[in-house]
């Protein structure tokens, strides 16, 4: 199957279980591996056949700015449902990374989920 990606999308969100983490944003980086069939859309040339990961972005965008969660785990829950159910994506990968909240994990700390079917 092929994929459509998307790499580093940086949101400002209230995500954390600290008291000092409920009343400041944090920024949250989002990577998304999202399986889709591109033949169609390749051979036509044509946006409206393929995923549109520009579109994907806005709405992840939209979404987990306006959202309030403690965990990143049920962050990335709701998002991986939100994308396979509006954008029908039979398969995903996401990586939610929390840049900053542990000071010696310089590349961040976070969780990768995989929901769906993934076809060959």
């Amino acid at each position: 199957m092929d994929q459509v990606f998307i790499r580093g999308l940086e949101v400002e969100t209230v995500i954390g279980v600290y008291d000092w983490e409920r009343g400041i944003r944090q920024r949250l980086l989002f990577d998304l591996d999202m399986a889709w069939d591109i033949c169609a859309a390749a051979a036509q040339d044509d946006l409206s056949l393929t995923l549109d990961y520009a579109a994907v972005s806005q709405r992840l965008l939209a979404y987990v700015s306006a959202t309030d969660f403690e965990l990143i785990e049920s962050l990335a829950e709701r998002v991986a449902a939100l994308v396979m159910s509006e954008f029908s994506v039979p398969w995903l990968r996401l990586t939610v990374t929390k840049p900053g909240a542990v000071k010696e994990a310089a590349g961040g700390v976070g969780v990768v989920i995989e929901r769906g079917t993934r076809s060959a």
